[in-house]
């Protein structure tokens, strides 16, 4: 799925912006088979809260679509009250974390520094991924988070984290931005990431299931594959917006 993303990112809107509504519509279907809310108004209310979002974030202001977001939720929550559905906060809370997400990816490529952003953004989620994999597999040691994943390691974690770090250098070096300040922030979402992966180990353990969905062929679902992005993106999307831009422009 590499090079799909990396096609969109690159010929930006609207192959980008497609790319991105497919995937909030694919991660909402899960969302509502997961958390018991499927075959109902309220799996309609998911899907419908997350295509909306994307639309609506990528014609108007990012605080509309937030605020479609946060309805939607809301609706989800009734809609599952309404039909007994056994974890009404728990479908509306990941409404949440699909839409908003998506809607910050949109910003990130209209406003929070387009592609070269995102290019970052994805560089430092897939290093992260990678070096936990290889660092872990090759070193082993004491578990991360053995109730949650018990193949994580510690030392995958912290191989994870010094990965993102070297992608924070590559980002940082080309534009001449603060090297010290973009492999910090790199580091700190390789965080984020991580968190976001167990986030949604611990969700997949309460709802006993072994993979979100079977979107993907042999590696589950669509949440499977972006749980570690969709919390970077959003941390990213606050960080830029409350900076007044992107890192990456920031002179050495």
């Amino acid at each position: 799925m590499g090079p799909l993303a990396l096609a969109a990112v690159w010929f930006g809107p609207p192959w980008f912006t497609l790319l991105v509504l497919l995937a909030a519509v694919g991660m909402a279907w899960e969302w509502a088979c997961m958390s018991g809310a499927a075959r109902s108004l309220a799996s309609t209310t998911i899907i419908g809260t997350a295509a909306a979002t994307v639309i609506i974030a990528t014609l108007l202001p990012a605080s509309w679509a937030i605020s479609i977001a946060i309805a939607g939720a809301v609706l989800v929550w009734r809609a599952c009250e309404a039909v007994k559905a056994s974890a009404p906060l728990s479908s509306a809370a990941g409404t949440l974390w699909v839409a908003l997400p998506c809607v910050a990816l949109v910003w990130l490529d209209r406003e929070g520094g387009g592609r070269t952003t995102i290019f970052w953004l994805l560089g430092l989620v897939w290093a992260s991924d990678i070096g936990a994999y290889a660092f872990g597999r090759t070193i082993g040691g004491p578990k991360l988070a053995p109730s949650l994943s018990p193949n994580k390691t510690w030392a995958g974690a912290l191989g994870g984290l010094f990965c993102a770090g070297l992608i924070g250098v590559a980002a940082a070096w080309p534009g001449h931005a603060s090297i010290a300040t973009v492999v910090g922030l790199s580091i700190g979402l390789a965080v984020v990431a991580e968190l976001g992966d167990l986030a949604e180990s611990a969700l997949k353990r309460r709802f006993g299931v072994k993979d979100s969905g079977a979107l993907i062929p042999g590696h589950g679902g669509l949440l499977d594959r972006l749980d570690s992005l969709l919390t970077a993106a959003l941390v990213q999307a606050i960080v830029i917006w409350l900076a007044g831009g992107s890192p990456l422009d920031w002179r050495l």
